[in-house]
């Protein structure tokens, strides 16, 4: 079996995504999207597997029942990883790769599958669990005449 950590590091490395390694056998990266900037992704080496955890999400400030059943539908299709609730009610995308698996190609579509679904996932998980805050935020911005632009995806909720 050739060294996760070499083919890892390599890939990591020739794609030129920004990471740094927290000890020897964790990968700390910083996938760049469009909806959510950045998705801040780890990949720990075990002894026998390899995590795969990324935040996604904080805890919802309303309607979490609805966020849930959402993620739980998006999770049937999903590749590699699903969505998960840590102990502080924060979404996360997670999954295990057995350490023979992990190969470039494997690495890839899994860091492009934790891309994807974070980026997707984004606004439709904010507009569910924060439409409060966001309808707030935007009357806030119009009060001090500032920009909406970063709002602009949630104009439909503004009524």
């Amino acid at each position: 079996m050739l060294d996760p950590k070499a083919i890892i590091e390599d890939f990591l490395e020739s794609h030129d995504l920004d990471f740094e390694r927290a000890n020897p056998n964790t990968f700390l990266i910083t996938l760049p999207g469009e909806a959510k900037l950045q998705t801040h992704c780890a990949l720990v080496i075990g002894d026998h597997s390899l995590s795969i955890n990324a935040f996604v999400i904080r805890k919802p400030d309303e309607n979490a029942e609805k966020v849930h059943e959402w993620l739980l539908q998006k999770n049937a299709s999903m590749y590699s990883v699903a969505y998960a609730v840590n102990e502080l009610g924060d979404i996360y995308l997670v999954g295990r790769l057995p350490l023979p698996a992990v190969t470039d190609r494997e690495i890839d579509r899994i860091l492009g599958a934790v891309l994807q679904y974070s980026d997707a996932s984004f606004n439709p998980l904010l507009e569910l669990g924060f439409s409060s805050a966001i309808r707030r935020e935007w009357a806030w911005r119009v009060s001090r005449g500032e920009s909406l632009a970063n709002l602009k995806a949630f104009e439909h909720l503004i009524s």
